[in-house]
């Protein structure tokens, strides 16, 4: 039986999370893809730190040394910024391997060129895990655009936004005591600004858009506007409306190919698709041409929804190159 060599960049929660979905489906993916996979190397900033036990042996702090273990074959990437992800992948892709990746920062602006980079060198990108969590928005968009055109996406891109908003409404907490309440439970940071600030909505939004259409619009033209400054007497005057406030990120393709964008609070009723998603779930709602609207919805972030679909890109990654599918 053929052996597959992995590393695991990045040690953190999503990280340790591949690695123990890897070892827990270990027989099963064995059984399913008929290799066996081995993960040979973890890249880490500090080696002397044990963070999942029986794992000192495969850390390093070395790109150099991951992509020297003979038999290197697939990276899962799950660091935080642009570099130096960017730069190991680029190297891991001109070494001939697959590259998994969670890294949506990084993603949203060098996608498409990894991708590129990629087809040259006959390997694979798998990005499912960069946007809406453990919500299965790339795999499906990717099987609709093969009939369908997607001519405008709307979505809860951002959990703790999300949570926030729902417990202002629910409990009739101010912004200040959701979010407190948010990072105590580890679904906000203790800084929190990427989140609130909708940046983070909005990189995942222009991932999005580079899958649908090909390209983003001009980043500069994107208004993005975060949750701080809604109030609690404002939610309370939607909920008596019958509304509700929902962080929406959209983009659309016009009817003369302008595409444009936009990230804010926003005001839905009953009728709208995003209307009963609550807490920290995420959700995205598709409008195509043959389907009609296609809404998804599931959790948007934590250490398995996230891991799992990274497993699941590499699945399907290893059925490609062997010429069936695989669903686990």
């Amino acid at each position: 039986m053929a052996t597959i060599k992995a590393a695991i960049l990045g040690f953190g929660t999503v990280g340790q999370g591949i690695y123990h979905i890897l070892n827990e489906k270990r027989e099963e993916l064995k059984n399913k893809l008929g290799i066996e996979l081995e993960v040979a190397k973890i890249l880490v900033t500090d080696a002397s730190r044990e963070r999942v036990p029986g794992t000192a042996h495969l850390m390093t702090t070395s790109m150099d040394e991951v992509l020297a273990e003979p038999g290197m074959q697939v990276v899962f990437e799950a660091i935080v910024n642009e570099e130096p992800a960017y730069s190991y992948l680029k190297r891991a892709v001109e070494h001939k391997c697959h590259v998994i990746t969670a890294n949506k920062v990084m993603f949203a602006k060098r996608g498409l060129e990894l991708q590129d980079l990629a087809k040259a060198n006959g390997v694979f990108v798998g990005y499912e895990a960069t946007t809406a969590g453990g919500v299965p928005v790339i795999k499906t968009m990717k099987n609709i655009l093969l009939v369908n055109d997607v001519s405008r996406i709307q979505g809860v891109l951002n959990g703790t936004c999300n949570y926030i908003l729902t417990k202002m409404r629910a409990q009739g907490w101010s912004f200040e005591t959701a979010l407190k309440e948010a990072q105590g439970l580890g679904y906000a940071e203790a800084d929190p600004y990427n989140d609130i600030s909708g940046q983070d909505a909005f990189k995942k939004l222009m991932i999005l858009s580079a899958l649908a259409f090909g390209e983003q619009p001009d980043w500069s033209d994107v208004e993005v506007i975060g949750i701080d400054s809604i109030s609690a007497e404002q939610v309370h005057e939607a909920c008596e409306k019958g509304l509700r406030y929902r962080h929406v990120a959209e983009v659309e393709k016009r009817a003369d190919g302008k595409i444009i964008a936009k990230v804010g609070p926003q005001l839905v009723d009953k009728e709208h698709p995003l209307y009963p998603v609550d807490d920290v779930f995420n959700a995205v709602a598709l409008e195509t041409n043959y389907i009609g609207t296609l809404t998804l919805v599931g959790p948007g972030a934590g250490m398995y929804p996230t891991a799992s679909v990274m497993v699941e890109d590499y699945a399907e990654i290893i059925g490609k190159r062997a010429g069936f599918v695989v669903t686990i």
